[in-house]
């Protein structure tokens, strides 16, 4: 099948009118980048945040090959090479992690703006140590989500940013002139006794939101020896089970890259690396069915920046897949989401265990 962006298909997990395989930010990156990207030879074409493949395919669709991607979302990645697949592109892109392999020698990179500064900064710094001395980033975004402090991240980095005009709604920054490149350093803080460790991007930084806090407040002992602390953030849970409890073994996961980084860095910086198994997964995926007595859960609710409801059920489910017979589901969630039948209804008897203003604490068991 030719490339066609209608025929993209967005992540797996993802629901909503306002959720869409590609859309006009990707479309000006492309059309700004266009001759940039004419004259490249293999391997000097960088894309980082490419939702689901648009940026990727477009590109290989118009003849670039060796294309090194980089996306946060583990589902991202899924979604990008069903879309290849489909394309019959597959062979025209490698997925790489955020580091050197990705950035050394490119000469063109296209780039999604992510909505945190640290994040941007991170990946700017990455790209002007490793990419080449030529390279042109083009960096696109909702113009809603962007602010003036993005072109003062890049202007740390670059000698030369410009601004594209505005079409439908979105804009593109060209960054050109690299230097004083850096490899990212963690945002670092000690909240209630827990070392935190928090790279560009991570959900609520170098801090405890509220909702952890509440959850962190009334978790027991888990029963027997080991805990998963599923949609893992930071590790900020997971490093907490381990630090209270020194025999316990607790499997900490996420499908972001930027959280699995953060989790990773929490747990060594608490001590607990050797009891924290940090794991990139698509929700439960790589747990047995039916061998987990304890699951700790503050499921997303937003994708982007769009509120999606769906994201949490298809968390429920995993874990009442991956919880035995007894297990238990501790789970804090948004009052207003009201997700205490679809706990009952996925995984078992549900109680409320805790509730202030905004959040609910509740425990399911596995029936």
């Amino acid at each position: 099948m030719p490339f066609s962006f209608d025929a993209l298909r967005r992540r797996p997990d993802l629901e909503g009118p306002d959720l869409v395989a590609v859309d006009a930010v990707d479309r000006l990156i492309l059309d700004q980048s266009a001759d940039a990207r004419a004259g490249l030879d293999e391997g000097e074409l960088v894309v980082i945040g490419d939702s689901y493949g648009a940026l990727t395919l477009a590109a290989a669709d118009a003849g670039a090959r060796g294309i090194r991607v980089h996306q946060d979302e583990l589902l991202g990645e899924r979604a990008l090479a069903a879309n290849a697949r489909d394309a019959e592109l597959e062979d025209t892109f490698t997925s790489h992690a955020l580091g050197a392999d990705l950035l050394s020698g490119a000469r063109v990179v296209l780039l999604r703006l992510p909505r945190s500064l640290q994040a941007l900064s991170d990946i700017a710094g990455l790209i002007a140590l490793h990419a080449h001395p030529d390279v042109v980033v083009f960096a696109g975004g909702r113009i809603k989500h962007m602010a003036v402090s993005m072109n003062d991240v890049l202007r740390r980095f670059f000698d030369r940013v410009d601004v594209s005009h505005a079409r439908q709604k979105s804009r593109v920054l060209i960054a050109r002139g690299p230097r004083d490149g850096a490899e990212p350093e963690p945002e670092t803080a000690e909240v209630d006794g827990i070392r935190i460790r928090a790279f560009g991007g991570a959900f609520a930084g170098a801090s405890i939101d509220i909702g952890t806090r509440l959850l962190l407040a009334h978790l027991p002992a888990p029963r027997g020896e080991h805990a998963i602390d599923l949609a893992c953030g930071t590790g900020v849970v997971a490093a907490a089970l381990a630090v209270r409890h020194p025999s316990l073994r607790v499997i900490a996961c996420d499908q972001s890259a930027v959280a699995v980084a953060s989790a990773r860095a929490t747990a060594e910086a608490n001590g607990v690396a050797d009891r924290v198994s940090v794991v990139r997964d698509d929700v439960l995926a790589s747990q047995p069915d039916a061998t987990a007595s304890f699951i700790a859960l503050n499921p997303p609710f937003h994708a982007g920046a769009a509120i999606n409801e769906g994201l949490a059920p298809r968390m429920f489910a995993d874990a009442a897949r991956v919880l035995a017979p007894g297990g238990e589901l501790w789970t804090v969630w948004n009052s207003s989401l009201q997700y205490r039948s679809a706990l009952e209804r996925l995984v078992g008897p549900t109680r409320q265990v805790a509730r202030d203003r905004k959040f609910t604490v509740t425990v399911s068991t596995k029936r």
